[in-house]
């Protein structure tokens, strides 16, 4: 099991790259369900939808917990591309929870198109507030860049020691095949 220390490092790098980054926003209290359509594969225009489902999707979830947000993934790989986008008033006591009179739907055409474009889009769309970094977290991020620059320096070092012992062990070896050959 790798230790404590690192695992936390790893889950504390996953949370800020989940918390911060291209699609953190939160979106209007209007915005009711997101749903994206889209194949399977990347090919024919739909790699722009695969990486915004990918990167972009979970961010937007994280801020918003409330807005549902499926995906359709098809093997149709010529079928169209899109999200679509529900708005919608919340309902009144008096109107059933149900009725969807009130709900406006905009689809977004993603196909060809690359993931900031698509998330451009739906911010221009729905009104969304991107999440910006507090100070505090820029200093962790920070933080853990250096770490990262250590890490690397270290891995570097490591790197050339264990490659002077191998070569050591194999110098050793080969002294001992020879002295053993000369013997005999």
């Amino acid at each position: 099991m790798v230790n404590l220390a690192k695992r936390m490092r790893h889950l504390k790098t996953r949370l800020f790259s989940i918390r911060l980054g291209p699609g953190a926003a939160i979106l209007p209290k209007d915005v009711k369900r997101i749903h994206l359509d889209f194949a399977t594969k990347f090919n024919d225009g739909h790699l722009g939808p695969r990486r915004f489902f990918q990167h972009c999707l979970p961010r937007l979830k994280y801020h918003n917990p409330g807005v549902s947000m499926t995906v359709n993934r098809t093997t149709n790989q010529a079928g169209p591309a899109t999200m679509t986008v529900f708005f919608g008033t919340s309902p009144t006591s008096a109107a059933p929870a149900s009725t969807s009179v009130n709900e406006r739907v905009q689809v977004i055409d993603m196909k060809h198109r690359k993931e900031p474009e698509i998330l451009q889009r739906l911010l221009e769309l729905t009104k969304a507030v991107p999440v910006r970094a507090t100070e505090e977290e820029e200093l962790e991020v920070r933080a853990m860049e250096e770490e990262a620059a250590r890490s690397e320096v270290d891995k570097e070092r490591n790197r050339q020691f264990l490659e002077e012992k191998r070569r050591q062990a194999a110098l050793l070896a080969q002294a001992k095949a020879s002295v053993s050959a000369s013997l005999a």
